[in-house]
This record gives C-alpha cells, sequence and structure tokens, in this order.
C-alpha cells in the first residue's frame, strides 16, 4: 500500500515513498536483503566516528527467537507485531568507546543509523516501522544487555502488506492520511520562534 508522502516542497522519492505501516506481507525478508540494509545503517554519521550503535534482529523463521523479541512489546502493538517477519532493536553506547566518557549524541547517531536503514529499505521496496512502545528493561533482560548499552527503540521490518489483514483498530489508522508540522514551524533563525527567512518568500 503506497502513501505518498504530501510534500510542501520537491524531495527525493524515496523520502515521499517511506512510511511506517502496520500491515506486513507474510513474506520472509531474504538475508541478503537484510546485509544491505544493515550495511546502509553502518554508514551513517557519527560523533568522532564513534559508531555506538547495536541492532538485535529476531527473523520469524526462527520462533524460539521470534518469541523471545516480542517480549519486550508493549501490548498495544503486539497484536500486530507478532505477525511480522523481523523484529529487532537499535541499542546505542552511552558513553564513548574510547575513553568512557559520556556521548550526548549517542542516541542522535543511532537514529541517524535507524534512518538509512529505512531509506534502504524503501529503495528495496521493504518497510520499517519503529517504535517507543516496548519496555527496556525486559529488553535488557531477555539480551543481557551491558548496562553501558542502552535500548531506545523497537523496530519491524518487511514487505507491505494488506489492510484488511489488520485487527481494528488498526485496520482504521493505515488508512489516514499522513501530516507534518509545516516548516514554519519549527525552521527558525535570528531567534527562537522566528521563521527562517527563506520561508517566507
Amino acid at each position: 500500500m503506497k502513501k505518498p508522502a504530501a510534500t510542501e516542497f520537491p524531495v527525493h522519492e524515496l523520502i515521499r515513498e517511506r512510511w511506517s505501516p502496520r500491515a506486513f506481507a507474510d513474506k520472509d525478508v531474504p538475508a541478503a536483503e537484510l546485509r544491505s540494509l544493515f550495511e546502509a545503517a553502518r554508514w551513517a554519521p557519527s560523533s568522532s566516528n564513534e559508531q555506538p550503535w547495536a541492532f538485535i534482529v529476531a527473523q520469524r523463521g526462527n520462533q524460539e527467537e521470534f518469541e523471545r523479541a516480542l517480549a519486550p512489546i508493549a501490548a498495544g502493538n503486539l497484536p500486530w507485531v507478532k505477525s511480522v517477519p523481523v523484529v529487532g532493536y537499535a541499542v546505542c553506547e552511552l558513553a564513548f568507546a574510547k575513553n568512557g566518557t559520556p556521548n550526548r549524541n549517542a542516541q542522535y547517531d543511532t537514529g541517524a543509523a535507524m534512518a538509512l536503514l529505512s531509506l534502504e529499505a524503501t529503495a528495496r521496496g521493504l518497510f520499517v516501522h519503529q517504535m517507543a512502545g516496548f519496555d527496556p528493561e525486559t529488553a535488557r533482560e531477555v539480551y543481557e544487555i551491558p548496562v553501558t548499552w542502552t535500548p531506545i527503540a523497537a523496530f519491524v521490518l518487511g514487505y507491505g502488506g494488506e489492510a484488511a489483514s489488520l485487527p481494528e483498530p488498526y485496520r482504521d489508522r493505515e488508512g489516514l492520511p499522513r501530516t507534518r508540522k509545516p516548516l514554519r514551524e519549527f525552521v527558525m533563525s535570528g531567534k527562537w520562534g522566528h521563521t527562517a527567512e527563506f520561508l517566507e518568500k
């Protein structure tokens, strides 16, 4: 199901086409495709080239691993997540590996890695849905994540499916239009709250 963004200004087609469905096809994602997605994440920019990200991934074909991956998912997401072929977690290291000092950009950089993964997925006809709806402490326990790392997002990925395959209320949500704040609300210059001049033309 395509839901291209109604952009105010021209952007690359991959950005227009990227969105986060809940309906996924009952189709496995080939290992070669997964390798390319995480290769894209690997080349994300990061502070001091620290690359503070790690990804924990489970495929539905391995039922035991898949059930473990579902354990931290919030109850409100489980009805649709349990049918997705790949479930994962984005985890970041909170301190610089080189000297142990806090890395305040770690989550920002991990988000950049997920953004590149999502665009690579779109280019390959795949979809990614990222979620805050999971319990980080359960994820930490299930995967024995070290205390110096923190799980910051859950995600699922696969090929797009049909909204009719979803239970309610997710089915209705799937058809809702995509919306974003207008640029004038968040692109500023001069002082806080002052719309950037290039948007006033």
